[in-house]
């Protein structure tokens, strides 16, 4: 374990070349006295398989004044844990994403179940997504620009792997007070040698995160941050049982991060496309008294920087 004073004058804990499962996290920091993480009263809850097609990358106005001027993106702030310069992007996991997963869970929990059964089921899923990693709102910005993965990674490999196929690997995992996050390293096959420390993600069935067939795989271990409900697993349903009260717990959260490896501060390109794939977002603030929200951003300063887009700023709520 090593551990960073971060930009934003956080302490962050990490562990380089490894995915940690809770359980294992657990181990680790027996004597880190984090509250969230040594609580052992959890209410049940499920844990699905998220296939994510679409990444997304929030940031303010001055990050967004920064990506047009560029015409892409670019690291304006070295990675402090390892002193590279990283782009960040975050999956993007929405409604469908979470009705296919809970589908995928039910099929794998009722394997004997008709379809008709199977359409009798009450949603129940959503009940545990209530995470940041699952909220259109953003911690990062009002600004959100969301991406096919397929197209981002055709776009890196264009660029920085002179077309050949993008390496993927285990890169850290990173503790804060309440989340946990694992980051997937995206770099040039030229620079096996540099990482040659990180092991290969893989396609294993017990991994936290994988990649096949154009998307991530993200099997997260703590989905809900607070927990209101409590999964009853019944002979031929799932449902989600709401609890009150003391029985409400309070936990981490985990999410996957996907940084891709650039040098001396290059730009990932994305002329004449950055606007289409723009929305807003509503801002969440952490206060000492709790969480606030921004409104939606105007647009005047987005039809400043592309004055002749033909449509209108889209939200992302």
């Amino acid at each position: 374990m090593e551990a960073v004073w971060n930009r934003k004058g956080s302490k962050e804990h990490f562990w380089r070349s490894r995915h940690l499962k809770l359980n294992d996290l657990k181990e680790e920091t027996l004597g880190l006295g984090n509250q969230y993480l040594s609580k052992d009263n959890i209410p049940e809850y499920p844990y699905p398989e998220f296939v994510v097609s679409h990444v997304r990358h929030d940031t303010d106005e001055e990050g967004l004044c920064g990506i047009m001027k560029d015409n892409g993106f670019k690291d304006p702030f070295r990675d402090q844990s390892s002193e590279l310069d990283l782009l960040w992007w975050s999956l993007s996991v929405g409604p469908d994403e979470i009705k296919s997963a809970e589908r995928r869970l039910l099929e794998k929990t009722y394997p004997d179940q008709t379809e008709e059964q199977l359409q009798k089921q009450q949603g129940f899923l959503e009940k545990f997504t209530t995470s940041a990693a699952f909220l259109k709102t953003s911690r990062l910005g009002s600004y959100r620009f969301t991406f096919p993965l397929e197209e981002l990674l055709k776009a890196y490999r264009e660029q920085f792997c002179s077309g050949a196929k993008p390496v993927m690997q285990v890169f850290k995992t990173v503790l804060f007070k309440q989340e946990v996050n694992y980051v997937v390293l995206v770099h040039s096959p030229d620079q096996e040698h540099q990482f040659s420390d990180y092991p290969l993600l893989t396609d294993n069935p017990d991994a936290v995160c994988t990649y096949r067939d154009g998307c991530f795989i993200w099997r997260p271990e703590a989905m809900s941050e607070t927990h209101g409900y409590e999964l009853i697993v019944g002979p031929d349903q799932m449902e989600a049982q709401e609890l009150f009260g003391r029985d409400v717990q309070y936990y981490v959260w985990d999410n996957v991060s996907i940084a891709l490896h650039v040098e001396n501060k290059q730009v990932l390109n994305f002329a004449g496309r950055l606007r289409d794939n723009l929305k807003s977002c509503r801002r969440e603030i952490l206060t000492k008294d709790g969480v606030t929200y921004e409104d939606f951003p105007t647009e005047e300063l987005v039809n400043e920087l592309w004055p002749d887009h033909p449509s209108p700023l889209e939200k992302d709520e």
